[in-house]
């Protein structure tokens, strides 16, 4: 049985610094950062996708192999403050195995409110 896939995944802060995490395909953004204590994502549903604590954007030239959010993911968007087209819940982001080197930036409205 082989081992599962690590994938380099970067999280970028509000103040430009990043934080390069690896995580296996199949789990979430939310999970990863998580289970890396990335500031900004709070996850407080647990990724039950409840909430918006787990707001992300993805960098525009990965929208393609990251998918379009669901409708439901769509409709908790529209309560995340600073909310965009590249916007996501990294709860509802499955990493895949084309995420090699993937950049997720945390929005700076996440880390003020304190989430």
């Amino acid at each position: 049985m082989e081992p599962p896939l690590l994938l380099k995944i970067t999280y970028v802060q509000p103040d430009g610094t990043c934080r390069q995490v690896q995580a296996r395909a199949g789990v979430s953004l939310m999970e990863a950062a998580v289970r890396a204590s990335v500031e900004g994502i709070e996850a407080k549903c647990r990724g039950n996708c409840a909430c918006v604590t787990c707001h992300v954007y993805i960098d525009p030239q990965w929208s393609a192999v990251m998918g379009a959010p669901g409708a439901m993911e769509e409709s908790m968007l529209d309560f995340a403050e600073g909310a965009e087209t590249r916007s996501r819940l990294s709860c509802q982001v499955r990493i895949n195995s084309r995420c090699e080197g993937l950049i997720v930036i945390v929005p700076a409205e996440q880390r003020v409110i304190g989430l």
